[in-house]
């Protein structure tokens, strides 16, 4: 795996946990990781390549057990997919979404996903980026670990293209209030609602969402976009 003699100058929003990794998991992940999956290298990934195509560029970091990722990219097929997931279930099931749907526009890396958007992406490469349901950690003492940090959102920031978008949602609403505060604070997005968003048509329900829902929790979207008259990238 790719988490392996890495040194981390951040602290990282995920535990690497030895869940099972089904049969058929590990057959797609061994047969599709070669076709589909990109390894980690700390150069600017050349997307247009990787794609074989011109075409927007959307990122989801987390992509779970993969089925809303595979759901978004078969019913968008004028876009392009690049997923980050580290556990290796979910990248097997992925993988298992990506052969069987025979999507061509959907790409998985399996790696810490601040160094690959600092190290592989480059600066206004992006239409969009997907963060759906990401680790609250709720204990507040674990707060530092949550993923969308100033210094993070500002590096997604910067690889969006001016009128590119980043999607956050969550089932926490203390986490909520969070993620509004932080991405409100970055000079290079703008809120596209007052405060909270509705669910946009190209985010299904998640299998987390409805967990949520059923658990009586709420389910906030936070949606901000990177101006097309951007005057403060530099």
């Amino acid at each position: 795996m790719s988490q392996t003699n890495v040194q981390h100058d951040h602290i990282r929003s995920f535990v690497l946990r030895q869940g099972r990794v089904s049969n058929a998991q590990q057959r797609y992940y061994d047969e599709g990781m070669p076709r589909f999956g990109l390894p980690y290298a700390a150069t600017p990934l050349d997307l247009t390549a990787t794609f074989g195509r011109a075409a927007p560029k959307i990122l989801e970091i987390g992509c779970g057990m993969g089925e809303t990722t595979a759901n978004i990219a078969a019913a968008h097929p004028e876009n392009d997919y690049f997923g980050i997931e580290v556990h290796t279930p979910g990248v097997g099931s992925l993988l298992k979404e990506i052969a069987t749907r025979e999507l061509s526009n959907l790409r998985v890396i399996q790696h810490d996903a601040v160094e690959v958007v600092r190290d592989m992406l480059a600066p206004n490469s992006l239409a969009g980026i997907h963060v759906y349901f990401p680790d609250p950690w709720p204990k507040k003492r674990h707060h530092k670990r949550r993923l969308l940090q100033p210094p993070f959102v500002a590096l997604l920031a910067a690889r969006l293209a001016p009128g590119g978008y980043l999607h956050c949602a969550t089932d926490w609403d203390e986490y909520a209030q969070q993620m509004l505060e932080v991405l409100g604070a970055e000079p290079l997005l703008a809120n596209t609602a007052e405060g909270f968003a509705p669910r946009p048509a190209w985010r299904p329900q998640t299998k987390f969402e409805t967990r949520g829902l059923r658990l009586g929790h709420g389910v906030w979207d936070v949606l901000f976009r990177r101006p097309e008259t951007d005057q403060s990238a530099g």
